[in-house]
């Protein structure tokens, strides 16, 4: 170590640490009176040096870093006796590590007695958990921060068409030329590189492009007009649009900045999230990265026998480690998530995969006595995946546990011991008891759901299936994710279906695929499509709309009749009235989002929002206009004897009667109440919606538009969180959709929903790096008949009923 030292900070001021304290919480007072009655009165805490003072401490529940100051010393051989004491000493009081600190350039080197190589010189901290987790400053990766991806400006979105001048906005982010800092700058580097605003940037020198978008250069600008926080010779465009993206205060600013950004894999760690110091630690030749990278189901095979491929010694220390972690990965097994890895980030899972995963948890935990209550787990679930669904909700059960699930499955109710059924309708229609008891006795009974569940009432097969008009969108080699080079002609004009088991590659072609292609074609998105070789057909569409079941609204402000537009006809309508034109009132008077005729207690809301410590906020109802969401002046106004106030809080059932003779309001408001919204009130708030009611919101407004014929719909399990009547309306209404020569292209589990389509696309056959595969594309009863299909022998049951 002290040769070492001596020979690379030669002359250099150091600064000798001792590290006390990593990555822990506490005041650490007795630590520091500690050090002070040893003679130490400099301290390093958390980055900053500070004297140690009687009585001191640090915040208790923060996390720090703590790190004692032997000895400040310029490193030269004739101090080679002063710099080995204080060596020896740093290592006795660090646990045998000692950091040298170079505070000029603020860089600290570790140095270890036990983790060292003498050759190099390359040592290590000791390693702990945090060395491992990418979500620690010891172990992530300091260029990404542990995210394994990081925003770069992507030339394309800069530069997107190089025939153009820089007169003509050719580098876009700078837009078109015109009397700025920034083109004054540009003048000269023009001048010095020899082009002009009117030569095409394919043209421009190379060098004079690179310090355009890159900086390196230097220039003397007259002091009159440059403006000294932006040099666009040093910086470029590039950098410019980086530090806009981090640094700036503007929201405006930084999403500006964004567009030219694209989502790239960390250079430094190759996406494994890790510091490079953290990779050299290997088990069997692999790193803590090359597991998490790993299928669950490769990663099982692994950890079999394991012990017999280590030393005696490393199988001693990893026995309880190795049983553990085999649990753990048994219990996702047992749910069906083999083809995940353990890397796989949250927001990539579908609501299967994340139900499953916390399920799992629950399972390993093998708690007994506690009551579990699920909401709709079978969200996203292939009817196989579903059994082992069922399998795992039984065994939950059968331990000593109450499982309560709000499913509307079949299987899942079917599989059940007991049935409680709410109704009979929805909103102010139900709220009642209409049925309870074991699904034999259920399946007798008098109820929507009974008569379902019993085969009494059935969703109809179509007597007769579209061919479509004859023309095609295509996509060929597509193998973005787990696809594997395919190519599917889409029938326009039809109602196409696809399917397939979880993680099989749905997902991946349609809405990772062909969306955003579609996207970046009608409306120039941003947002990059995976892989895929070519598109045909995009002409015969006008446009491409994707109905999820995100909220329509995340304030209370906003409500159905807003969403549709319907509220604006029905504010124009009181703004005609005969007292309305006395008063002077005009449109704005009567919304509830602008001063004027709005309740100002609440700003028109209806609620107030009361802030609570420690507490989720809560939404109270305004006491000043009782919810109403106007002042008094303006409900006053009436028509047929009702305010606007009044209105809102109308039933669409009831605003349909009430509005028949106004075919604009009528016509909106119909559409409402066709695809099974009649219950719902104009005014609710569209945080109250739950996602099915929020989705055929949207398609109700899809269908008051009068179209051309021409749109393809997308649609990503639309029949989650609805009953079989509420599937009846929703499939009547995107039959509609079909019968105006529209496309509907629908992901879905949902065999009721998969007998009616005119096609169904299949994937598969397994999920991961097993699927990606078309395995059939064709009418439901041809798919019904696929030996490789997993979808085959469910739906072909379903057929036959």
């Amino acid at each position: 170590m002290i040769s070492l030292i001596l020979q690379h900070y030669k002359d250099k001021h150091i600064t000798i640490l001792a590290p006390v304290v990593r990555s822990r919480k506490g005041h650490y007072r007795e630590l520091f009176d500690q050090v002070r009655k040893q003679g130490f009165n400099k301290i390093r805490i958390d980055g900053e040096i500070v004297d140690i003072k009687p009585g001191m401490q640090v915040d208790r529940f923060k996390i720090h870093d703590i790190e004692v100051v032997i000895d400040r010393i310029m490193v030269h051989p004739d101090k080679e006796d002063r710099l080995i004491y204080s060596i020896q000493t740093a290592l006795k009081m660090g646990n045998d590590v000692v950091f040298i600190y170079l505070q000029d350039e603020n860089i600290i080197s570790p140095f270890s007695k036990k983790l060292m190589d003498e050759t190099t010189g390359l040592s290590y901290d000791e390693p702990s958990p945090n060395s491992f987790s990418f979500n620690s400053p010891y172990g992530a990766c300091p260029h990404c921060k542990g995210i394994g991806s990081v925003n770069e400006v992507d030339l394309k979105q800069v530069i997107p068409n190089d025939n153009l001048t820089i007169k003509e906005g050719g580098i876009v982010p700078l837009g078109e030329a015109r009397d700025t800092y920034t083109f004054k700058q540009l003048e000269q580097i023009a001048t010095k590189y020899k082009f002009t605003f009117d030569t095409p940037i394919k043209k421009i020198p190379k060098k004079g492009l690179e310090v355009i978008l890159y900086g390196g250069d230097s220039f003397t600008f007259n002091a009159t007009w440059y403006d000294p926080q932006y040099h666009l010779g040093t910086d470029g465009v590039f950098n410019m649009l980086k530090r806009w993206y981090q640094d700036s205060s503007s929201e405006k600013i930084r999403k500006f900045a964004e567009d030219f950004m694209i989502i790239d894999t960390c250079k430094e760690c190759k996406g494994t999230r890790l510091k490079k110091e953290s990779l050299y630690f290997k088990i069997d030749e692999k790193t803590i990265a090359d597991l998490a990278n790993m299928d669950i189901s490769d990663l099982s095979q692994w950890l079999e026998n394991i012990e017999s491929r280590i030393s005696t010694r490393q199988a001693s220390i990893g026995k309880d480690i190795f049983k553990e972690i085999r649990a753990r990965v048994s219990f996702l097994l047992y749910v069906g998530l083999d083809y995940l890895s353990l890397n796989r980030t949250a927001v990539s899972l579908s609501g299967g995969e994340s139900q499953r995963t916390r399920l799992a948890t629950q399972i390993g935990s093998q708690l007994t006595g506690i009551t579990y209550i699920l909401d709709e787990p079978s969200i996203g679930l292939h009817q196989r995946d579903n059994h082992r669904l069922i399998k795992s909700l039984h065994e939950l059960s059968g331990i000593g546990n109450t499982v309560l699930v709000v499913e509307h499955d079949k299987d899942i109710m079917l599989a059940s011991d007991y049935i409680i059924d709410l109704g009979p309708g929805a909103g102010k229609h139900g709220g009642d008891l209409v049925a309870q008891g074991t699904p034999e006795e259920f399946l007798k009974l008098d109820s929507i759901t009974a008569a379902y569940l019993s085969g009494r009432k059935n969703i109809d097969i179509p007597k007769q299936r579209r061919k479509g008009n004859g023309l095609f969108l295509s996509i060929y080699g597509a193998t973005g994710n787990n696809l594997k080079n395919i190519s599917v002609k889409f029938p326009l004009g039809t109602f196409i279906c696809v399917t397939g088991v979880s993680g099989s590659g749905k997902s991946s072609l349609i809405n990772e695929t062909l969306y955003p292609i579609l996207r970046e074609y009608f409306y120039n998105s941003l947002k990059k499509p995976l892989n895929y070789d070519r598109i045909e057909g995009i002409e015969h569409l006008d446009k491409v709309i994707e109905i999820d079941q995100d909220p329509i609204g995340r304030t209370p402000r906003s409500n159905p009749a807003t969403y549709t537009n319907v509220f604006t006809d029905i504010r124009n309508l009181f703004t005609g009235l005969p007292e309305s034109k006395i008063r002077g009132y005009k449109s704005g008077r009567f919304s509830f989002n602008v001063k004027g005729g709005r309740c100002e207690t609440c700003e028109g809301g209806g609620m107030r929002l009361i802030e609570m410590n420690f507490l989720p906020d809560v939404h109270v109802q305004c006491e000043s206009c009782f919810g109403k969401r106007y002042n008094r002046e303006t409900l006053e106004i009436l028509y047929k004897g009702k305010s606007i106030g009044d209105v809102l809080e109308m039933t669409v059932e009831e605003a349909c009667d009430f509005f028949e003779n106004i075919p604009n309001i009528y016509r909106r408001l119909k559409t409402l109440k066709d695809v099974g919204l009649s219950y719902i009130t104009l005014g609710q708030q569209a945080t109250t919606l739950s996602g099915g009611e929020a989705q055929r919101v949207k398609l109700a407004e899809e269908l008051s538009k009068k179209d051309t014929g021409k749109t393809l719909y997308i649609l990503d399990e639309p029949t989650t969180g609805l009953h079989f009547s509420d599937i009846v309306q929703l499939i009547n209404v995107l039959q509609k959709l079909v019968d105006r020569g529209n496309t509907i292209l629908v992901i879905e589990h949902n065999l009721d929903v998969i007998k009616v389509a005119d096609y169904v696309l299949d994937i598969g056959p397994e999920g991961g790096k097993n699927g990606g595969e078309i395995l059939g594309f064709g009418t439901p009863e041809y798919i019904s008949k696929l030996k490789k299909s997993f979808t085959a022998p469910f739906l072909k049951d379903e057929l036959a009923k």
